[in-house]
C-alpha cells in the first residue's frame, strides 16, 4: 500500500528541518536530494514551506511546547510538534489535520512510538487553549538577539523580528525597456522602483510571464541598490568581484557596459552563464579567487558584495541565523579585508568602489570600511542618496553609507539587511 502524499511530505519537512539546523546550506542540499527529490512537485513545495515557517518561528514554537512539556522530549519528537505547529501557525493548515499527521509520523517509528499519546496530547491541548502570548524576537539566537539590541536599539530589533516571522515577497528586478506597468498587473504586483516589481505571487517562477523572454530575474530590492550607487554608464568597464549567483552583474550588464564577472567557485557560475543567455546579456565570466586574479587590467567601476555572515537575509533565508556562530563573523571580516584590498587595487584613479555585504554585524560592515579608509588614503566616501538608489532614506548613516536593515519599509514588505559603501579613488 502506498503510504499517503501528505504523511511523506510532513516527513520531508522533519527532515529539511533537521538539515537546516545541522549545517549552512543543509536545507538546500537535503532538498536535492531522496528522499525529498522523490516527492511530486507539490509536496515537494510543501514539505520546504513547513519546513521554512518552522525556521522563521523556531523560538516562539519552542517556548509554546516547552510551556506544556515536563521534560524535553527526544530531539525526533520535539521535529514532529515544531513541524506540526509550523503548519497550524503560520501555513494555518487545520489543527486535525497537523496533529493526526504528527501522530501518524510517530507511530511509523520505533523511536518516536512510545510518544503518540504525549504528542497528541500537547498538541490538542495547544489547539484548544491557544499558545498564549508569544515574543517574535525569542526566534533569533540569543547571542545576535544580544548583538543587535546594542548595535540598534530595542524598537529595530524588534521590527526586525517581525520582518523575520514573515515569509517575503517576490522581488524581480527588470531588464531595461520592460514594460512595468504591464508586468504589474499581470504578476500581481506593486512597482517599488523604475526597474523593481514586488508581488506576492507563489508557485514556479518559470511559469511566470516574461521568465523565458528573459524580460526579469529575481532580486531582493535591497540587493539591486549596491549595483545603482556604482553609477555605470555604457562606456565604463566594470568589474564584479564574487559575482554568483549574479543578480548584480544583470544589472551592471543591462546598463550596457563591458561587464567582467570574477567567482572562486566555476560552478556558482553556471547560474550566472544561464541567466545572462536567458536575458540576452553579455559579460565575461571567469572563475578565479579574486585575491589570485593575475590579470592586470584596471576598471571604471568595481563592485564587491563579500562573502559574510549572510545575517541580513534571514527573510528570506532563516537558516543562516542557525547555522552562523560568533568565531565566523571574526573569520569572515579578515576575508573582506583582504579582498577589499584586491578591489581598491582594480580601481582606475577617478573610478569608484562600492562594497557591500548582507550582514548585519557592524565588524563586516562599517568597522570593515573605516579600517580601508585608514590604510586606503586615496579613497574617500561617496556619500549615498537614499531615494536615488531605492534605499530607504533612515538607512542613510552619518557617515554617507548605507545600513538597511530588514524591519525596514515594514508596510511595502520589508527588505534584506545590507550594508553599502560607496568609495572613489582620488588619485
Amino acid at each position: 500500500m502506498t503510504e499517503d502524499p501528505g504523511i511523506q511530505a510532513r516527513h520531508a519537512a522533519g527532515l529539511l528541518l533537521n538539515a537546516a539546523l545541522e549545517r549552512r546550506n543543509g536545507l538546500d542540499e537535503a532538498l536535492s536530494k531522496p528522499p525529498v527529490s522523490s516527492l511530486e512537485p507539490q509536496d515537494r513545495a510543501f514539505a520546504r514551506a513547513v519546513a521554512m515557517a518552522a525556521l522563521r518561528r523556531l523560538g516562539e514554537i519552542d517556548a509554546i511546547l516547552d510551556a506544556r512539556l515536563k521534560r524535553s522530549p527526544p530531539p525526533a519528537v520535539r521535529t514532529l510538534m515544531r513541524t506540526a505547529l509550523a503548519q497550524t501557525l503560520t501555513l494555518k493548515t487545520p489543527a486535525f489535520a497537523a496533529v493526526s499527521s504528527a501522530v501518524k509520523l510517530a507511530e511509523r517509528d520505533p523511536a518516536t512510538r512510545p510518544y503518540k499519546a504525549l504528542i497528541n496530547a500537547v498538541l490538542r491541548g495547544i489547539d484548544r487553549d491557544g499558545t498564549g502570548p508569544t515574543d517574535p524576537v525569542a526566534n533569533f539566537p540569543d547571542w545576535l538577539t544580544a548583538r543587535w539590541r546594542q548595535t540598534y536599539g530595542g524598537a529595530a530589533l524588534q521590527a526586525m523580528a517581525r520582518a523575520a516571522s514573515l515569509e517575503p515577497p517576490t522581488d524581480l528586478s527588470l531588464k531595461p525597456g520592460a514594460d512595468a506597468e504591464a508586468l504589474a498587473e499581470v504578476l500581481e504586483a506593486r512597482i517599488l522602483a523604475p526597474d523593481t516589481l514586488r508581488t506576492d505571487r507563489r508557485g514556479d517562477l518559470r511559469d511566470w510571464t516574461g521568465f523565458e523572454d528573459g524580460i526579469w530575474w529575481v532580486q531582493d530590492a535591497a540587493a539591486a541598490v549596491p549595483a545603482r550607487l556604482l553609477q555605470v554608464r555604457p562606456d565604463h568597464s566594470v568589474l564584479d568581484l564574487c559575482a554568483a549567483p549574479g543578480g548584480k552583474t544583470l544589472q551592471l550588464a543591462a546598463t550596457g557596459a563591458t561587464v567582467t564577472a570574477l567567482d572562486r567557485s566555476d560552478k556558482r557560475l553556471d547560474r550566472l552563464r544561464d541567466n545572462l543567455k536567458r536575458m540576452g546579456l553579455s559579460a565575461e565570466v571567469i572563475a578565479s579567487p579574486a585575491e589570485d586574479w593575475t590579470d592586470p587590467r584596471q576598471f571604471d567601476r568595481v563592485l564587491l558584495d563579500a562573502p559574510c555572515s549572510a545575517t541580513g537575509t534571514f527573510r528570506r533565508n532563516p537558516e543562516a541565523l542557525r547555522a552562523t556562530r560568533p568565531a565566523d563573523i571574526g573569520n569572515l571580516a579578515d576575508v573582506q579585508h583582504r579582498l577589499l584590498d584586491a578591489a581598491a587595487a582594480r580601481v582606475v584613479p577617478g573610478g569608484r568602489l562600492v562594497y557591500c555585504t548582507c550582514s548585519l554585524e557592524r565588524e563586516e560592515g562599517e568597522t570593515q570600511v573605516t579600517a580601508f579608509l585608514r590604510r586606503n588614503v586615496a579613497f574617500r566616501t561617496v556619500p549615498a542618496d537614499p531615494a536615488a538608489v531605492g534605499a530607504p532614506v533612515e538607512a542613510l548613516t552619518s557617515e554617507g553609507w548605507l545600513r538597511i536593515l530588514p524591519g525596514q519599509w515594514a508596510d511595502r514588505g520589508g527588505l534584506d539587511g545590507f550594508f553599502i559603501a560607496a568609495l572613489e579613488r582620488v588619485d
